[in-house]
């Protein structure tokens, strides 16, 4: 069952389970398996909820087995495939941030939050359950998904299966890190500043952030409302069927004309693309990143793609600001007003020292500069709009570089001691200092995704491109709002033209 188990992906097992080729508690075996076998190198899962899972997967095994004897008809009386029912018995895995699972603790990578269990699914995770999808653990992410690696102080850092002194990217580290190891086929992702496709482009894998609203959020929305809910996985047509069972498409029949999986089968037509190469938030793009990006525009003009250099005309050091305003913002909510969450009162000990600061930037800074930042979001909003009315699609770096080495991006010691200064004393002045020179070294590298969170507009990352030391490196494609059928129709075209399935990291091979 190991082999056959890495060469499906999710809709592949859901039919081993469906025509009881396969039954659903031997895949929640394996995907434990391979969690136990991979998980000691790779760092991925924080949380195990294994005994539970096993028993789910007995349960939709002795439903199939009434079905067979004609008990009840779970699929409807024509037996059709419901896409209710379109993930039955695939082991999945949550994000271990915002998107709670009732009676699970989610840690979200913070000291402070290690106990907390939530009493409600969220939204996601209420509609993953319904389509069948089976959660046995949850993964790591950076604390409280602040920084674009996940090596958080709680669980240590997580490592990036196709080289293990390398990050697998932030927030959703662990679920990228899990996909490409081959826990699973497919993992829960979520995507406030780029945490979908960053992790994505490190890990060799496709990730799309749908448009704002597009799946429905746990919380209320944050200050700007820039994150969205989807996942990370090995095929396009896995995303696209997770997107409409999140997004109101579960009572259609699966892959039903309209439905994005539909669209994932479709013929792309050719494209007007708009071809960016401007780096955004960072301040160059690395030989690496170029030659992706160069790469892919050359298979899509290939596919008959037309594609028009564009400048974007966007001044990014307001869009920085705008972004790190907002970023601030949420951060203080989630940690300077934690009490409303976990009923205790956040003590410095409790987080990340780099997470604490930003918190009190929040404090200090936000209020004032949220109107502003607000402002600037609907003038970034109102010119990308109006360049994809002009453009199909846009195409830009995900990252400016490769994946980065463990470690590289940790503050200082030196950082740490004006972290810890601004805290204790915080002036405007100083407090402005620091988070100019905080974001510097994160943008240096993290620095292209933000825009479309701003934004709203769906973008994905796509892996089409390895460099000379095996590290795989996405490119980005963004759509106008509600645009993802597009960019679907698009991922699977590339998808065909340059598979990406079957390239796998050595660890992936790695048997228990």
């Amino acid at each position: 069952m190991h082999s056959d188990y890495l060469a499906h992906d999710a809709i592949g097992l859901a039919e081993l389970v469906r025509t009881r080729q396969v039954s659903a508690r031997e895949l929640i075996d394996v995907a434990i398996s391979r969690t136990e076998a991979v998980n000691p190198a790779i760092n991925a899962v924080v949380l195990k909820d294994y005994d539970a899972a096993r028993q789910r997967a007995s349960r939709e095994d002795a439903r199939r087995d009434d079905d067979a004897n004609g008990t009840h008809a779970a699929n409807g009386s024509n037996g059709a495939d419901t896409a209710s029912a379109a993930l039955a018995g695939v082991p999945f895995l949550i994000k271990d941030l915002g998107a709670p699972v009732a009676g699970l603790r989610m840690a979200m990578g913070s000291r402070h939050y290690r106990h907390f269990i939530p009493a409600q699914d969220a939204p996601v995770v209420t509609l993953a359950k319904a389509a069948g999808l089976n959660i046995f653990a949850k993964t790591s992410t950076s604390e409280l998904g602040q920084m674009p690696y996940t090596e958080p102080e709680l669980f240590g850092a997580c490592r990036n299966p196709w080289n293990l002194d390398h990050t697998p990217g932030g927030s959703s580290g662990g679920a990228a890190a899990a996909v490409a190891a081959g826990i699973v086929p497919l993992a829960h992702a979520s995507d406030g500043g780029g945490s979908i496709r960053i992790p994505a482009s490190c890990c060799g894998l496709f990730g799309l952030k749908p448009s704002r609203g597009r799946v429905p959020r746990a919380a209320p929305p944050a200050a700007g409302e820039l994150g969205a809910d989807l996942a990370v996985s090995r095929s396009v047509r896995d995303s696209a069927l997770l997107l409409d069972l999140l997004s109101g498409n579960a009572e259609r029949p699966t892959g039903a004309p309209g439905t994005f999986l539909s669209a994932a089968r479709e013929p792309c037509k050719p494209l007007n693309i708009a071809y960016v190469t401007e780096s955004m938030l960072a301040p160059s793009l690395s030989a690496d990143a170029r030659a992706a990006l160069e790469d892919a525009a050359q298979l899509a003009s290939s596919l008959g793609h037309r594609l028009e250099p564009v400048s974007l005309g966007i001044d990014f050091a307001a869009v920085r600001h705008a972004f790190l305003t907002l970023w601030s913002v949420v951060a203080e909510d989630l940690v300077l007003n934690a009490e409303r969450i976990t009923g205790h009162k956040p003590v410095r000990s409790e987080f990340e020292i780099s997470t604490w600061a930003i918190a009190h930037i929040g404090r200090k800074l936000g209020e004032q500069g949220l109107p502003a930042a607000l402002e600037e979001q609907r003038r970034i909003t109102e010119r990308l709009t109006d360049l994809l009315n002009r453009y199909d699609v846009l195409l830009c770096a995900t990252l400016a570089a490769a994946p980065i080495k463990i470690g590289e991006m940790r503050p200082t010691p030196v950082e740490r001691a004006q972290m810890r200064a601004v805290t204790a004393m915080p002036l405007e002045r100083l407090m402005k200092m620091l988070l100019l020179e905080a974001s510097n070294k994160a943008f240096a590298w993290a620095g292209c995704t933000e825009l479309f969170n701003l934004s709203g507009q769906p973008a994905m990352s796509v892996p089409l491109y390895w460099n000379a030391r095996g590290l795989p490196i996405g490119v980005q494609f963004a759509a106008r709002t509600g645009g993802e059928a597009t960019l679907l129709r698009l991922a699977a075209q590339l998808e065909a033209a340059r598979p990406w399935f079957d390239k796998r990291p050595p660890l992936m091979n790695a048997r228990r």
